[in-house]
């Protein structure tokens, strides 16, 4: 890549165009996550017990994946798997209440 005028420098710009893609593509992880999470909320809202304990693993796998990749903090993952946990056996102990 030829050097630039006006004082730019080509790392720099290199490095702005992979911090986009890595933003781009972490931001696609969350949202995924995000989604997926907000349709296993419903299912435990309607007290669906079996829904929710099927798509509980992909909701697991997809925030063991972003961690492993650093998209989000490996802490901050098993908080989140932590707290579906806990909503699964609320309902699994209440299913009766609505």
């Amino acid at each position: 890549m030829a050097k630039l005028k006006t004082g730019r420098h080509t790392s720099g710009i290199k490095a702005w165009r992979k911090s986009e893609k890595l933003a781009s593509k972490n931001r696609g992880v969350k949202t995924r996550i995000r989604d997926v999470a907000k349709e296993f909320g419903l299912l435990a809202a309607k007290k669906d017990m079996d829904s929710a304990q099927k798509l509980l693993p992909k909701v697991y796998a997809l925030l063991d994946k972003a961690a492993k990749t650093g998209t989000i903090h490996w802490k901050a993952a098993a908080r989140k798997k932590s707290r579906l946990a806990l909503r699964i056996k609320s309902i699994a102990s209440n299913p009766s209440v609505k």
